[in-house]
């Protein structure tokens, strides 16, 4: 019954975030200590110290594939507290478990950082298993050459933009092509930050142009919430 209850509420969190994501009101980044919540002690995002990360299980299932990587574009928005890019098709296979893509977003600067080390843009990529559970995959941005996926969402954002109505994106453009991840158990980084959400942390960066990052920045120069405590929680560190 207990994991019944977790679904449940997962789910009903992933429609509180959609709900704010369609313009239900902004989040105030500077007075973060004010959002609504039922704070516990598995928030996120963290720092993830690398050297006291624990090495994968062999013995149990730890790959991160992706496929359907090309998938139609629902809608391309500024939420009002991030830009997001829904799609459906695009599915995953974490861990030995089947997800589907709900819909993927971006925070500047990003909202995890590794060593310390903070990047200039974070993409959420956020799953969703039958049973309702989350995991959240995230990739760092860094500049250098330019993304011909973020290029369409650029694009798209532009005032006037007529997207296409058969408009798709390539997801894998998005992702490192290196599939190695820090993974810990936490929540999501806006209200009503629930927890139990699985956490898969690229620590490989994908390119943008500076001209693209700039874009992205342009909506939201800060997007990110602070650091949070680990509080004794593991981190599992899988691949290269």
């Amino acid at each position: 019954m207990r994991t019944a209850h977790l679904a449940t509420a997962l789910v009903t969190a992933l429609l509180a975030f959609a709900g704010t994501a369609a313009g239900e009101g902004k989040l105030d980044y500077e007075h973060q200590e004010k959002w609504p919540s039922a704070l516990d002690r598995a928030q996120s995002p963290i720092d993830i110290a690398t050297t006291q990360a624990v090495p994968a299980d062999d013995n149990e299932p730890q790959g991160l594939q992706i496929w359907r990587s090309v998938s139609p574009i629902d809608k391309v928005e500024d939420n009002g507290h991030a830009v997001q890019v829904d799609t459906h098709s695009t599915e995953a296979m974490i861990r030995g478990r089947h997800f589907t893509l709900a819909q993927f977003h971006f925070h500047a600067e990003s909202e995890h950082t590794i060593d310390g080390k903070h990047y200039p843009l974070e993409g959420h990529f956020v799953f969703k298993a039958q049973d309702g559970r989350l995991a959240v995959v995230g990739v760092m941005y860094a500049e250098g050459d330019a993304n011909a996926s973020a290029q369409t969402i650029v694009d798209d954002l532009k005032p006037g933009a007529q997207p296409p109505a058969q408009q798709t994106i390539d997801i894998g453009q998005l992702m490192p092509k290196q599939r190695g991840y820090y993974h810990y158990l936490g929540s999501l980084t806006t209200p009503p930050l629930t927890e139990n959400v699985e956490w898969y942390v690229m620590p490989a960066p994908v390119t943008m142009s500076k001209a693209q990052i700039g874009a992205f920045i342009s909506h939201y120069q800060r997007n990110n919430r602070k650091l949070q405590p680990l509080n004794g929680r593991p981190v599992i560190h899988y691949g290269s």
